[in-house]
């Protein structure tokens, strides 16, 4: 079962990602290839599909959700509860 994304995590993650999206997003490039290189390729194959969308942005969404997905169970983890 996936954790549950509240919306201190959204905040916290979208501050962390739109104070500079494009140097964000390169660093999440280079953080998935070391630690999840197939979810990293996955997003980018995925990004090259179709030729008329816009792959930085399939990418960031890509990346935004991963990252949302990865705090939600560092907290559930850690007990961490908001309830």
């Amino acid at each position: 079962m996936l954790p549950i994304i509240t919306e201190d995590i959204s905040s916290e993650v979208f501050s962390e990602a739109f104070q500079d999206v494009q140097n964000w997003r390169k660093n999440m490039v280079k953080y998935l290839k070391e630690e999840n290189p197939e979810v990293n390729t996955a997003i980018l194959e995925v990004a090259k599909y179709d030729e008329s969308i816009d792959l930085k942005a399939v990418a960031l969404g890509a990346y935004l959700s991963y990252r949302l997905l990865e705090v939600a169970t560092e907290n559930d983890n850690l007990g961490i509860s908001e309830e």
